[in-house]
C-alpha cells in the first residue's frame, strides 16, 4: 500500500532530511512540500494525503492552526515534528498520531513510520478511534492537563479553552460542553472527561453533570435537603445528594 505523504517544515534542511528518510521506507510516496502553513493547507486540500508530517513551529501559522484551516471531511494521519517536547499534549489533543522531537534518530522516524502503517490499517477495519485513546491514556498520566480541547466538527477541529466551559453534560456516549450560548458535542463518556478536565476547577455535582466552580452563583435549598445549583447565566442544574458533600469542600476552598 501506498501512503501519499505531505512534508511540512519552514527549514529546507529539515524537509530535505525528512524527504530522505521516507523515500529510504519504500511505501512513502511524497505528494507535496510546503514551507509554511499556507501551502500546507493548500497541499492537503489538494493532494488529500494519508500522512502529514507537520512542522509545529512556523511563522505566521503554526501546525496547529493548519489543522484549523483544513476544510476537506476527513484530515490525514499526523504526525507533528517539534523541537519543544511541551508541545506533546497539544499535539494528541488534535488526533496526532505521533510526534518526533528534534533531533530524532533514524530509529524514532522508523517507529513513527510503522505506527502510521498499523493506524491506516486499523482506520480501515473501524478501530482507528479506540486506538487513538489508548495513545492519549498513555502519555496523559504523566503530563500536565491541557489548557484547552479540540472539538471536531465538519471535518475541522475547533479549540475550546477550558476555563472557558460551564458545564458538561451527559448525553449517552457524548458529552456536551456548555460554553457561553454555544455547545460542543464530544464523543466521550463523562466519567473520561472528568478525568481530563482540571480537578480543582470542575467538580461533578450528578450522575450527569460536571460544573466548572467559577460558574456557580449561589445554591438553592430545595425540599428534603435537596439543593439546586444556579450557574452565572441563569442555568439551573440539580445536585444530587451522593455529591453534595463534595462540592461543599471544594466551595469551601
Amino acid at each position: 500500500m501506498s501512503i501519499r505523504t505531505v512534508i511540512v517544515d519552514d527549514e529546507p534542511l529539515a524537509r530535505e532530511r525528512l524527504r530522505k528518510l521516507a523515500e529510504a521506507e519504500g511505501d512513502l510516496e511524497i505528494v507535496a512540500e510546503c514551507a509554511d502553513g499556507r501551502e500546507a493547507v493548500q497541499a492537503i486540500e489538494e493532494h488529500r494525503p494519508d500522512l502529514v508530517f507537520l512542522d509545529i513551529q512556523m511563522p505566521e501559522m503554526d501546525g496547529f492552526a493548519v489543522l484549523q484551516e483544513v476544510t476537506t471531511p476527513e484530515l490525514p494521519v499526523v504526525v507533528f515534528v517539534t523541537a519543544y517536547s511541551q508541545h506533546a499534549i497539544r499535539a494528541f489533543e488534535v488526533h496526532a498520531l505521533d510526534y518526533l522531537l528534534k533531533p530524532f534518530t533514524r530509529t524514532r522516524f522508523k517507529q513513527a513510520v510503522e505506527r502510521v502503517r498499523q493506524h491506516l490499517q486499523l482506520k480501515q477495519t473501524g478501530d482507528l478511534n479506540r486506538k487513538l485513546t489508548n495513545l492519549l491514556n498513555e502519555i496523559r498520566p504523566e503530563s500536565r492537563p491541557p489548557d484547552r480541547l479540540a472539538v471536531r466538527s465538519g471535518g475541522r477541529v475547533f479549540f475550546v479553552r477550558i476555563p472557558d466551559i460551564d458545564w458538561v453534560e451527559a448525553a449517552d456516549n457524548y458529552v456536551n460542553l456548555h460554553v457561553g450560548k454555544e455547545s460542543h458535542l464530544v464523543r466521550e463518556t463523562l466519567t473520561a472527561m472528568e478525568k481530563r478536565l482540571e480537578p480543582h476547577q470542575f467538580v461533578r455535582i450528578s450522575r450527569s453533570a460536571l460544573v466548572n466552580l467559577d460558574r456557580i452563583r449561589e445554591l438553592q435549598p430545595l425540599f428534603h435537603g435537596d439543593y439546586a445549583v444556579i450557574l452565572r447565566d441563569g442555568t439551573r442544574l440539580n445536585l444530587s445528594r451522593t455529591h453534595r458533600e463534595r462540592l461543599r469542600r471544594f466551595l469551601e476552598r
